[in-house]
């Protein structure tokens, strides 16, 4: 992959030379901190603050496939004031203006990131300027009312010829190509990623790399991943990198994302302006290609479009009039063979491969692992088939890594085995289906179980004895400590509760007591929890005037028990020192 994203770089050296021309134009005036020069992202440009984070060009959202290369106008947008109270809006340049329906989008999926992962700072502005660069904003806003593109949005497929090689993992679910994966969508997502990274941003129930609300949450959840936050240049710079791994696309989008911030206005949806200029416009045209319209997709349209289906391939469902039978009226005389059924296709059902029962306490990682196997009818093992593995129900449960959905490809013996899942704060039963990739099937789901954190030893902090007066109060607070399996158990539930005798643990009526917020008696502490160290510290303890040996008896979830013992007792002051003899007895 390395060998072939310099190869890429190269191939696109015409066009690039034209955009670092504007760049160094640009670089006095926007973007401050932005990089410039070629590389894969491993190495910072001469005078820049910060290195460029690392990103493997291998694991990224799109595939390292081609995006559009027209920069910002020099002039950003100026808000025009408001004439009463609200925000500015920009009456500049065409470029300024994204369709509303994507604009929406981008809005509400920043809205839902500052909910969610709040520490990641993701502005709207930043998934507009991906948008723009990878679609041209889902080709000017050509979307309906749900947000879903008119036509789907295709990148080329990614055969290794002149881009990367990535044979097919979606046996065409998302790109209708069962050779090669092709980017997909208005945020051109590979489906190998879109599987896992999808996201329902427009509440239908579906994630469609189609749909500009779905794409635009995926994306934002995308770059936000690793905890990565957007205020700090290192952490922006190592998102857009992992989005696309190329210097020049990170150069790109920082301006575009500037020229964003300086102000926008809303166009009608399908009026917004196509970029014309790609990465791989220096590729050679075939002969005989019609010229494309201006403004519509790029200006060498010999190769495929981002913004428009994978030329070169008959649309689905039109005939080819190059084709016998494919337009002249003439059935085909010799039909072609039926496709051999792919891997998936030959499932018939999904079986759990003796999972055993998946348990684990709040806080902590499964033991086990889910184990899924694909069968055919007649119960025979399916390799190489991609199982889709995902988290339902009212939990904070993830797999590890925080996902929610994995997509696990079958071994030789037909099975997939899911990432560990990890437990989160909420307890109860939750849920994960099975489903095979790009084909419907039978699945298997499982039941997961969450309990409550436990503890099954306490032992006190100070081996003191706890004394005191009649009426008076302990010097000493009672500490314990709680561990579980030899391990500190932290958040672990508790209760106190004075008792009556070690065989009666009822609350005693007098003796040792707590006070509550009003100072009244209290000799039953409930809703106590150990900290993240496993203490556990009680409030200070007061006698009243019976004397005696008292107890107090400490219990967690899990079933640790603690007794610990009061005294009560008067100062002895009838001892003193020995009498003096007296003269009488001396005579």
């Amino acid at each position: 992959m390395a060998a072939h994203f310099g190869r890429r770089l190269r191939k696109g050296a015409a066009t690039t030379a034209v955009a670092a021309a504007a760049v160094a134009a640009l670089s006095a005036s926007q973007a401050p901190g932005v990089v410039t020069g070629e590389g894969s992202g491993r190495q910072a440009a001469a005078g820049a603050s910060t290195p460029v984070p690392d990103a493997a060009s291998d694991d990224n959202a799109t595939g390292n496939s081609p995006y559009y290369t027209d920069l910002p106008p020099l002039n950003s947008p100026n808000p025009s004031p408001s004439p009463t109270v609200g925000t500015p809006v920009s009456r500049g340049e065409a470029e300024a203006g994204i369709p509303a329906t994507v604009l929406d989008a981008y809005k509400k999926a920043e809205a839902e990131l500052r909910s969610s992962k709040p520490e990641c700072n993701l502005p709207w502005q930043l998934l507009a300027a991906i948008g723009k660069v990878e679609s041209g904003q889902a080709r000017g806003g050509l979307v309906d009312a749900n947000g879903t593109t008119l036509s789907r949005i295709l990148g080329p497929q990614l055969d290794g010829n002149g881009f990367a090689l990535i044979k097919d993992t979606d046996h065409g679910e998302y790109d209708g190509n069962s050779a090669y994966d092709q980017a997909v969508g208005p945020m051109q997502f590979i489906p190998s990623t879109w599987a896992w990274a999808g996201r329902d941003g427009n509440g239908d129930g579906k994630k469609d790399p189609n749909n500009v609300y779905d794409a635009a949450l995926a994306a934002g959840h995308y770059l936000c991943r690793d905890g990565r936050d957007m205020s700090t240049e290192a952490g922006l710079h190592s998102a857009i990198l992992g989005y696309n791994n190329s210097q020049d696309y990170l150069n790109l989008v920082l301006r575009w994302l500037e020229y964003y911030r300086k102000g926008i206005h809303s166009v009608p949806d399908g009026t917004g302006g196509v970029p014309r200029h790609r990465s791989d416009d220096s590729t050679p045209k075939p002969s005989g290609t019609p010229k494309s319209k201006p403004g519509h997709g790029p200006s060498h349209p010999g190769k495929p479009d981002p913004g428009k289906p994978d030329p070169g391939k008959p649309d689905p469902g039109k005939p080819d009039p190059g084709k016998p039978g494919g337009g002249n009226g003439n059935p085909d005389p010799k039909p072609p063979a039926p496709k051999p059924p792919t891997p998936s296709e030959t499932v018939d059902h999904l079986e759990d491969a003796d999972t055993g029962k998946l348990t684990a306490m709040a806080g902590d990682a499964f033991g086990l692992r889910i184990g899924t196997r694909a069968e055919t009818k007649e119960g025979k093992a399916v390799g190489k088939v991609r199982i889709r593995f995902t988290i339902t129900g009212d939990t904070d449960a993830t797999f590890v890594g925080g996902e929610t959905v994995a997509t696990i490809a079958t071994d030789a013996k037909g099975v997939a085995v899911a990432p560990a899942l990890q437990a989160g704060e909420k307890t109860g039963n939750f849920k994960i289906t099975t489903a095979v990739v790009g084909h419907k099937t039978k699945g298997v789901d499982y039941t997961a179980t969450v309990t409550d954190r436990a503890a099954d030893t306490l032992a006190r902090t100070s081996d003191t004895p706890l004394t005191c007066t009649p009426g008076g109060e302990f010097a000493d607070q009672v500490q314990v400590k709680a561990t579980y399996k030899g391990a500190v158990a932290d958040k672990v539930a508790a209760t106190a509760t004075l008792i009556k005798s070690a065989d009666d643990a009822t609350e005693n009526d007098k003796g040792p007591y707590f006070k509550d917020a009003d100072g009244k008696t209290v000799r039953t502490l409930t809703d106590l929890r150990t900290d993240d160290k496993g203490l556990l510290t009680l409030p200070k303890l007061y006698a009243d005037d019976t004397t005696g040996t008292f107890l107090l008896r400490i219990t967690t979830t899990g079933g640790a028990t603690l007794t610990v013992e009061l005294k009560v007792a008067a100062t002895d002051t009838s001892a003193g020192p020995s009498p003096s003899p007296s003269p009488s007895a001396t005579s």
